[in-house]
């Protein structure tokens, strides 16, 4: 039997928080946020030493080259519409368990974490963490979730989620004592921890005592219907998950444990969220965290994000701008007292194309399946001429796969049939017997079609719009005509679930930068939004009732490989899965990647401290700049007199 602990993260954190127990009155009130002064005094608010855990998570800003930090002040940062505020559960990254820098996962709100085979997992919470209101955060939390929430069919209609069902059942959930729970499985579930840790917080636990005044289980029903009624919603459950909105961050009086709390709900053009005064984190000198007092969302159209922050019109800004934006920003760096950061984007791909294995067109099905053609359209890519049209040759060329940083990286598969080399693909067309061509020189298909390619993509992005017009005069060589059809995204979803496309051009690998024990789920035909098998994909989750089984060999042996990891503890036999899977995709070019490594601005304002001069930058798994830890940035004043405060 394997057994391993995930303990406390950060040296030191007894010794800090009896240090911090022990200080006479005076020294703790230097502690003490600023921010909170007037409700302590007018005991609205009990002390610092009352307010965080017994062992609280102890964090060192110097061991990754930071500073510890001092309170006060805010920052403002650029949202495009109100709905955006959510992505502050992203940036903030509080979580049960999260990746360090290193990315390595370590208790988070948790104080410790026991796993035996990968199978059963134990969290220990800390002794008097309590949420934003000052309730306790218990076992009766985790509790009010999977029982009344998860599995009520009213409030969760499709049931408990996919990642905690293990050949379709469901943990054996125990509490343990109010402290301890326990989640049991009769096989083992290496997703459950990096799912806690993702960028996006699945909230295994809810603010109980607040949410049961709304649940029909603990109060009364026909009381709940009717307050329901007055917001014009169906029921009492639609008010419930109204209220229960932990992602979206419409409701203020929902307790939270993140670092910063919304105060104030749409419709409005500003959004202020405000320090928790129960954070669970401080630093070695005792200081709770977050530094900063508030954070600011201004709603702007995102567009313009460039242009204000060239205005100086924001203090931290990232999501919303995009490489083609450096110029603009660095124009006004100096006159308005900013910096811009270039951090590395571990995507796969800037511009990946995905041949659709499902569609319904029996002619293009036969084609784009065949593993020459799509070698084909990979080697008639001059890659670099795209790289330095598009990424001002900073980028990396060659296939959709991981990128160097990741431990799981093999240098051969990034150019694994992904050179130029245009003769070889009109030899690989001939070869397949699309020899014939029109008066213009396009190939025909074998029903007499042009073969010409819709290659549909959302046009949210302009460098892949961009790429498009190149790639088109590159396939243009071999005899292949590309026709770009940009649409919302919804819709081409929907048509794409369906199988109504034929190609899709969006952005690679998500997760470039993965470690053994992160799911390779991006990489195997098992979900329905990859554009490649969106048919396989529907079929894998929706256990064979919609969709079509997987029947081509090689993408069979990804299920296979992706088996093998879900059913084992040893990282060393998850690393070999991984790799198998990662040279299976290169082999078969199941997507077509083209170039990789764009830089994202990161504008920071100066003064603006604890920001990493250079790091990866992406969704999952830094959670964005997650990672990094908002909660330790602060404002230097004696550097910047212009600090916000």
């Amino acid at each position: 039997m394997s057994a391993h602990r995930l303990g406390q993260s950060c040296r030191g954190g007894l010794a800090a928080m009896l240090m911090l127990a022990a200080l006479p009155a005076l020294a703790q009130s230097s502690l003490e946020p600023p921010f909170f002064a007037e409700k302590i005094a007018k005991k609205e608010l009990p002390p610092l030493d009352q307010r965080v855990p017994r062992t609280p998570l102890v964090v060192d800003p110097t061991t990754h080259g930071d500073t510890i930090g001092r309170y006060g002040g805010e920052i403002v940062t650029l949202i495009a519409r109100a709905r955006d505020i959510r992505y502050l559960s992203t940036y903030a990254y509080t979580r049960l368990v999260g990746y360090d820098r290193k990315l390595e996962l370590k208790p988070d709100l948790l104080e410790k974490i026991d796993v035996t085979d990968e199978r059963v997992f134990t969290f220990t919470l800390r002794e008097g963490h309590r949420w934003s209101d000052g309730s306790p955060f218990t076992a009766e939390d985790f509790r009010y979730y999977w029982e009344d929430v998860a599995q009520n069919k009213e409030l969760s209609p499709a049931g408990v989620p996919e990642f905690m069902l293990v050949n379709g059942k469901p943990p054996r959930f125990e509490v343990i004592d109010e402290r301890t729970v326990r989640y049991s499985w009769e096989r083992p579930n290496p997703r459950f921890l990096p799912q806690l840790a993702g960028p996006q917080d699945p909230g295994i636990f809810r603010a109980s005592r607040y949410l049961k005044r709304f649940h029909a289980k603990y109060t009364d029903k026909a009381k709940l219907e009717e307050l329901a009624k007055k917001q014009k919603l169906k029921s009492w459950a639609a008010l419930h998950n109204r209220l229960d909105d932990m992602k979206e961050q419409t409701n203020p009086d929902l307790p939270t444990l993140q670092a910063w709390r919304v105060t104030n709900t749409a419709p409005a053009t500003r959004f202020i969220f405000e320090r928790n005064p129960y954070y669970h984190r401080v630093d070695t000198k005792g200081q709770q965290l977050p530094y900063l007092d508030r954070l600011v969302m201004d709603v702007s159209a995102g567009g313009l994000f460039a242009a204000k922050a060239n205005a100086g019109e924001t203090d931290l800004l990232f999501r919303g701008l995009s490489m083609g934006d450096v110029p603009v920003l660095k124009e006004g760096e100096k006159s308005h007292n900013y910096r811009t950061l270039l951090w590395p984007y571990a995507r796969g791909s800037e511009i990946a194309l995905y041949p659709n294995l499902n569609t319904v067109d029996p002619v293009w099905r036969e084609l784009n399946r065949d593993v020459r053609f799509r070698r084909a359209l990979s080697l008639s890519i001059d890659r670099k001429t795209l790289n330095n049209a598009l990424l001002f040759g900073l980028g990396t060329e060659g296939n959709n796969t991981v990128v160097e940083e990741s431990p799981l990286f093999s240098p051969e598969l990034r150019t694994l049939n992904a050179q130029y080399n245009p003769a070889e693909a009109s030899r690989l067309l001939d070869e397949i017997g699309l020899t014939k061509r029109n008066g213009a020189g396009y190939r025909l298909l074998p029903d007499g079609r042009e073969l010409e390619i819709v290659v549909e993509t959302d046009g949210e992005s302009s460098l892949i719009v961009d790429g498009l017009t190149l790639i088109g005069e590159f396939w243009r060589e071999i005899g292949v005509r590309l026709f770009a059809k940009p649409q919302d995204r919804t819709v081409l979803r929907n048509r794409s679930f369906a199988g109504l496309t034929v190609m899709v051009a969006a952005q690679g690998i998500d997760n470039a930068i993965p470690t053994a024990i992160m799911p390779p789920t991006e990489i195997a035909p098992m979900r329905q939004d990859n554009y490649s098998w969106p048919k396989w994909g529907q079929y894998v989750e929706t256990k064979g009732d919609r969709g079509e089984a997987v029947d081509l060999a090689d993408a069979k042996r990804l299920l296979d490989l992706y088996a093998i990891w879900m059913n084992t503890a040893d990282p060393e036999i998850q690393a070999q899965a991984w790799r198998e899977m990662l040279r299976n995709n290169a082999e078969n070019q199941w997507s077509i990647g083209t170039i990789s490594g764009a830089l994202q601005p990161i504008v920071a304002r100066n003064g603006l401290k604890n920001i990493p001069e250079k790091a990866l930058y992406s969704w999952e798994p830094t959670a964005l700049i997650g990672i990094y830890r908002t909660d330790e940035i602060y404002w230097n004043k004696a550097e910047n007199k212009e600090a916000r405060r």
